[in-house]
């Protein structure tokens, strides 16, 4: 069993290796979401109703990783969603195909 009482040498292995974070705010940001919206995924009773709520939000959590603004995201493909006629058309508009240029607003 290891000794939990000596810091000294978990410290040590911290200054030595650069890449290591000093603390876990970075993940703490990243799953704020999900702890946010807990209490309203409690209505989520039925299988289409969750499925219906992770799709928008599915999507919004996609252009984030994407580096697009959500909003102005969601107001462009708004507009552009009735112009698409085919499977292709429709792939187009997914956030990992776009760039910010793309969905600028005129």
């Amino acid at each position: 069993m290891r000794d939990l009482k000596d810091p000294w040498p978990r410290l040590i292995g911290y200054c030595q290796d650069s890449c290591l974070a000093i603390d876990d705010n970075a993940c703490e940001r990243a799953i704020r979401p999900f702890a946010m919206g807990r209490k309203n995924w409690l209505f989520c009773n039925t299988v289409r109703g969750t499925k219906a709520s992770a799709n928008p939000y599915s999507l919004v959590e996609t252009t984030k990783v994407c580096e697009l603004e959500p909003y102005q995201y969601l107001r462009w493909i708004f507009t552009e969603l009735p112009k698409a006629q085919c499977s292709e058309a429709l792939d187009a508009l997914l956030p990992q195909n776009l760039t910010a240029e793309h969905i600028a607003v005129q």
